[in-house]
């Protein structure tokens, strides 16, 4: 672990939100999107080194019944330090001790990130549910 680098909790800018998904191949979100999104964060965690913020995890949700892990990232020259894991960490700590009692959490595991969440407790679904998705155009 590197201690240069602080997790703390928060969201990103919006310009800062776009650069990391842009640079981490999460996809681009258009500055309106980003600037509604944001604000309506459960818990976020941002990583930051040397004034930089660096990586960012979100939980989204309706505050009691569902939430989605979301926007788990760090810049590709920053990976490799255990951030991914601290992001996730910060993560499930909040939804341990804030969470209610039954609320469901899903994710959307791209590649190998499957083996990350699993560390922290979440399991595939598949074949019983199958994640879809609609992207607007």
């Amino acid at each position: 672990m590197d201690l240069d680098y602080a997790v703390r909790e928060g969201v990103p800018s919006v310009d800062e939100y776009r650069h990391l998904r842009g640079a981490t191949g999460l996809g681009a979100k258009s500055v309106e999107a980003s600037a509604l999104g944001l604000p309506n964060t459960w818990f976020g965690v941002v990583v930051e080194h040397g004034g930089e913020t660096v990586g960012m995890g979100r939980i989204i949700g309706d505050g009691g019944c569902f939430f989605q892990v979301v926007d788990i990232c760090v810049l590709p020259e920053h990976q490799g330090r255990g951030l991914g894991k601290r992001i996730m960490a910060a993560l499930t700590a909040a939804m341990e001790t804030r969470m209610p009692e039954g609320a469901y959490v899903s994710l959307i595991a791209d590649g190998e990130a499957r083996r990350l969440y699993a560390r922290y407790g979440f399991a595939e679904v598949m074949p019983a549910s199958v994640g879809m998705a609609r992207l607007f155009t």
